[in-house]
This record gives C-alpha cells, structure tokens and sequence, in this order.
C-alpha cells in the first residue's frame, strides 16, 4: 500500500505559496506521518494518528490549517492544544515559519506559567490560530475573553500527555465551547484505553494513520548491566557518566521522586545536573531545560512524561535508570541518541524483576548484550564548559539574537567562539557563554545597551 502514497508535497492540492514555501524550507519529500495523514486532512476528515515528537505531525496538522484559514476573516478559525508551554511555543513556532508565505495571519500562544495581562491585551486584538495548554485557554474562555465559535479545526497535540498530566476535564469543558461541525486531529504517541475514548467521544469516523516507532541497531549502541538494589543504582549511573563522559546525557528514571534523588545524588557529587519531572513549578521546569540546552549543564535526569515533547538536540548518551514499563517507551528513549546520522549510546540497567520486559526487549533486538560496571574510572565530576546568562528582556523589547551577540564581543574581550547558544522568549533571554568568562559576560551586558536600553543581566548557572 505504502508504494502508492504519494511523498512530494507538490502533488497535494495546497496553495502555491504553501508548496512555494515548503521548498524554500527544504521540505520536498513528506514524512511517513505527513504521507498517511495529510491528504486526509486536506479533504476535511478527522484523524486519529500516532505518532512520535519529531515525526513531522507538526508539518501535517499545520499545512492543514493554513491551507483551510481565510484570513481576510479575523477570527479564531483553529485551536491547538498541547500539553506544556515548551511544546506549545515549539508548534507556534513551526506554524508562523509554514505560513510565512501568506501575509497578515496572527497566531497567538496562550500558554500557563506565564503573565495573563499581555494575553489579555493580544486577545482584544483577536488571532486566526490559538495555541494554547488546556488550562489556559479555559481560563480564558469561562472569562469571555476569548470566542471558538468559528473554529473550523480542532487539534490535540501530544494528547496521551495530556491526559497523563489530568487535563481530561478541561478537554471536555473546552469541546463545549466549539462548533459542533469542526475538523478534529488527534495526535498521540501511545494508544492506550483513555486516548480511545477521548477519540470515541471526540472524533467522527476518523482515518487512523500509525507510524511505528524505529530505531536504527546500527547508530545506536546498546548496552545493558545488572544492578541488585536502589543504592547500586545511583551508583552504577555515577559510574557509567563517569566512563562515558558525554557532552549531553539524559538519565530515564520511572517516578518523580527517583528523578530527584539522582539529581540530587549527582550534583552532591559534583556534577552539573538539573532534574525534569511533574512536581516542578514553571520557573524551575524552564530553569532546567534552559541550562540543559545552553550547555552549561551536563546531565538531565527526566520522567518520560516531563521529557516528552522536547527538543533535545546533540545528546550522545541515554541511561535508563530503570526499565520503561512499555516497549515502544524505551524506543521512544533511546531514539533521542543517534539522531541527525550521529552515532548514540543507550546504556540500560536490569534489576532481577524485569525478565519479562527483557524478555520483550529481546524479542525487538535479539540477544541483548550485558556488561559489566566499569571500575578504576576518571572520578572528575562532569562539568559544563558554559555558563548560562539570564537577560531581563526579550522579543517585546525587540531583542535578537544578533543584538546580544554583537553587546558581548563589542571591545574584542570576549570572541564570537566565547559565545554558544542564543534564545530570545517574550520577556527573558538566555545567552551561553564560557565559564571562565561568565560572570564578565554579565556584566558587560549589565552595564552597557541593547537597543539603546539597559537590560539587567546575571549568570544563571
């Protein structure tokens, strides 16, 4: 069957200036979830898809979108919603870079975790797309302020995810305030019971399209080694980054509270780790994503749930602190090494409970192979070369990336390889700059201007 679906974006029936656009991007060839969902979507069918992050799901719900929006209407004609901020801003993102070939579309996050009174202000203004969290946009809907009544196309994004965190309340209470004749896409990486029936419940004889997780045996290493209690755990892990010495490593654990331990275990030892799991607040959840992608922390330790959805890039270790309970849930984490035709390393320990999920592992990969801890090992913690400054202002104040580069190596002080990754959000900017040069970076930007203001500035981590 698969031979007969079409895979080049021109042969879909969208704008000219959507295909115009998607070959400036460099996207020609669709993926196999763009392949199997698009035309469906195009033609105005509800979906039920499951798929992965990085997939390209994105890519399918959002050409659906901008190909059916009239924009000389200004009204909200279609509404994402995603489990967290992070990824909502990532899909908001993805939209305004498809749509930059059609002028005048607003699209307009609505995101907790951040101030309500600009959202306010945005929404007087009114938007074609919302994307949003769930909780959010209902606050905002049982407050007035925002209308669905001309929403044409209703998505869920990462909705197993959502579901996991408890929004299936606020999913029912937001349905009630859309059309009933509307397009709806549901988008999943897992299928269990509870997505079947938000699908049952939500969705009109929807096609159902199913892109089988994979992993490439050969770019990635898999190994496996035995540990007898909780104790040997965190110390196995200690030895294991301690042989591997990676740039970037996320350590899978199970619950919360062992995420945190190991973190805490870690950082006692001296290494720069952040934690990432359900109990964090915002300002901690985005403190710690923050200073994992700017480099200037070593080590993740995550929940599947909280690392779900996140745009990690360059990480050339996993360990997976315990076993994932599902099959497709330890693909899922070990597919994020290897990527970009990059060689990745998935090192996993087995306590004596887990035969009957080796026994299922063994079935996708065939003979596992187990090794033994390493010993005599560099005791030196891991460290990060960067160090991450905070900026107190952002796109609203119409910084760029451009703006911080040229503050910090004005006076030939500090070179351009001094300094890493940029981000520019609304109100905040996180620049990486060398440790050594840190807590100078800072202060340069403390003193001097961006954009002919004064920005307070200090190093974060």
């Amino acid at each position: 069957m698969n031979s007969t679906i079409a895979t080049d974006f021109a042969a879909l029936p969208l704008n000219a200036s959507l295909i115009a656009t998607m070959a400036d991007l460099g996207f020609r060839q669709m993926t196999p979830i763009q392949a199997r969902s698009l035309p469906a979507i195009l033609q105005g069918r509800d979906v039920l898809a499951q798929a992965k992050t990085g997939s390209g799901k994105t890519c399918a719900f959002g050409l659906g979108i901008l190909q059916q929006l009239e924009v000389s209407r200004f009204r909200v004609q279609a509404l994402v919603l995603c489990p967290t901020r992070e990824l909502a801003d990532q899909v908001a993102t993805e939209l305004r870079k498809f749509a930059r070939g059609i002028h005048n579309i607003k699209i307009l996050t609505l995101c907790g975790g951040t101030p309500i009174g600009p959202q306010i202000g945005s929404l007087e203004h009114g938007a074609h797309i919302i994307v949003g969290t769930p909780g959010r946009v209902l606050e905002h809907l049982q407050q007035r302020r925002l209308s669905l009544d001309e929403v044409k196309q209703w998505v869920l994004d990462e909705a197993d995810r959502m579901l996991e965190m408890g929004f299936s309340e606020d999913l029912a209470q937001i349905r009630g305030y859309l059309p009933k004749q509307r397009q709806n896409l549901l988008f999943s990486a897992t299928f269990p019971e509870a997505i079947v029936a938000l699908a049952k419940q939500n969705l009109q004889q929807p096609l159902q399209v199913k892109v089988e997780e994979t992993d490439d045996s050969s770019k990635i290493t898999q190994r496996f080694y035995r540990i007898s209690n909780s104790d040997s755990r965190r110390q196995a892990v200690y030895q294991l980054l301690l042989q591997q010495r990676p740039h970037s490593a996320v350590v899978f654990c199970n619950t919360k509270q062992e995420t945190q331990e190991l973190a805490d275990f870690l950082i006692g030892k001296g290494f720069d780790a952040v934690a990432l799991h359900g109990d964090l607040d915002q300002r901690q959840r985005d403190r710690a994503l923050v200073a994992f992608a700017l480099k200037s922390a070593v080590v993740m330790v995550a929940t599947d749930v909280a690392a779900r959805g996140l745009d990690i890039d360059a990480l050339d270790l996993v360990i997976n602190y315990q076993l994932a309970f599902e099959q497709e849930a330890h693909v899922h984490r070990i597919g994020r090494t290897g990527r970009a035709g990059a060689k990745g390393i998935a090192l996993s320990l087995v306590a004596a409970n887990d035969d009957m999920r080796l026994a299922l592992l063994e079935e996708r990969y065939g003979t596992l192979q187990f090794d033994d801890l390493p010993e005599g090992v560099n005791t030196a913690p891991l460290t990060a070369h960067m160090g991450c400054i905070r900026i107190e202002g952002g796109k609203k104040h119409k910084l760029r990336p451009g703006d911080i580069l040229g503050a910090l190596t004005a006076g030939h002080d500090i070179q351009g390889s001094d300094v890493g990754k940029i981000q520019v959000h609304d109100i905040w900017s996180y620049v990486a700059v060398s440790r050594p040069l840190a807590k100078k970076a800072a202060a340069k930007l403390s003193q001097g201007k961006l954009k002919g203001k004064s920005f307070r500035a200090w190093v974060m981590m």
